[in-house]
């Protein structure tokens, strides 16, 4: 089969190697669609972030490994003991590698897992392939009004529902969302979801503003024809409740501080390539609370209701679809050189 393997920044290659052979408790799936993540992206030009550059405490893989981490496809094997998923069934993948071990698996964060991985980061194989096998614990059905496309997008979804759950965020609240890309677009449906009543997008694409504004935005605000702390304060009356950082980038991030209220709310939704700074003071003399969140817990159900409730639109972030041969250029590249391109689905079967 093929796959597409990360060797080095700006070196993503698809090899030619073995279908995976199923294992007993594990579920052999033919990926029908998979997205081009942020994090993928990162790794593409600055990895390796959360690609193993040594033998992975869980998987006892490194580099080269599988990308591919939000995929949906069908269910062709079975190993020995599966009882929850059959041949035929339809289902995306939680693709969190988690020890179940240590102190915080204990206390149910298996997100932030002491030996986290992730299925098409860290070894064990990935969504950016013909076929993968994961645990039978890892796959969550789609019900039948739901696409494989849409089955792609549970993942990034999660990243976003658990950013707001997480959040202090109550009904009638306001929010600021630094970053309308494709877990900004999904916060600020998130946001609606949960009862905001002013959601506020800071973001410098126009085609992103307007995705922003379609799905739910009450105000855009572009950084660099306004002082967005100033429009922030202007537009909440005194700074917002919660601000969601999804940029990855320092300004953005010190400018999400400024823009809360006195005692509000900073959630860091991104991740980061490299050290950001920040002044403490802009957070004890207005006593704010910055708090980072990753990935998702026990989510991933509640977010197919959502999907397929219609009540987080993820179709309209779809902006291309490519094959697996065309991921570099069409994929990666595109994706570096345009903001016009929201979400990038890969197909292993398209020619």
């Amino acid at each position: 089969m093929k796959a597409a393997f990360w060797y080095g920044i700006r070196d993503v290659r698809i090899d030619e190697i073995p279908a995976p052979v199923v294992q007993p408790g594990m579920v052999n799936i033919k990926v029908a669609w998979c997205g081009i993540c942020g994090t993928d992206l990162h790794e593409y030009m600055a990895g390796p972030i959360f690609i193993p550059d040594q033998p992975h405490a869980l998987t006892h893989q490194q580099a080269p490994v599988i990308l591919g981490h939000e995929f949906a496809g069908e269910v062709v094997e079975v190993g020995q003991g599966v009882t929850r998923v059959k041949v035929g069934d339809r289902v995306t993948v939680e693709p969190i590698l988690a020890c179940g071990s240590c102190i915080p698996c204990q206390k149910g964060l298996y997100n932030v897992c002491d030996t986290l991985g992730f299925h098409g980061l860290s070894g064990g194989g990935g969504g950016f392939s013909e076929f993968t096998m994961v645990k039978e614990s890892m796959v969550h059905r789609l019900p039948d009004p739901m696409s494989y496309e849409q089955g792609a997008l549970v993942e990034p979804a999660a990243v976003a529902l658990h950013a707001i759950r997480t959040s202090k965020l109550k009904a009638g609240d306001s929010c600021v969302v630094y970053g309308a890309g494709p877990i900004g677009l999904l916060v600020i449906q998130a946001a609606r979801t949960a009862g905001a009543s002013r959601i506020i997008a800071v973001e410098v694409s126009e085609e992103r503003q307007q995705m922003a504004k379609a799905l739910g935005a009450h105000h855009i605000i572009h950084p660099l024809k306004e002082n967005a702390i100033q429009a922030v304060h202007r537009l909440t009356n005194g700074g917002a409740d919660i601000c969601f950082e999804v940029t990855g980038v320092d300004r953005c991030l010190n400018d999400a501080i400024d823009c809360a209220k006195t005692d509000g709310q900073i959630i860091i939704v991104s991740i980061w390539e490299k050290q950001a700074s920040i002044f403490p003071n802009n957070l004890v003399l207005k006593e704010r609370e910055i708090k980072g969140v990753l990935a998702y817990r026990n989510i991933f159900p509640a977010v197919i209701d959502l999907i397929s409730e219609g009540r987080l639109q993820v179709d309209q972030l779809i902006t291309r679809k490519i094959s697996l041969d065309d991921l570099t250029q069409k994929g990666f590249e595109e994706l570096i050189r345009s903001k016009e391109h929201i979400k990038i689905l890969v197909s292993p079967s398209l020619v």
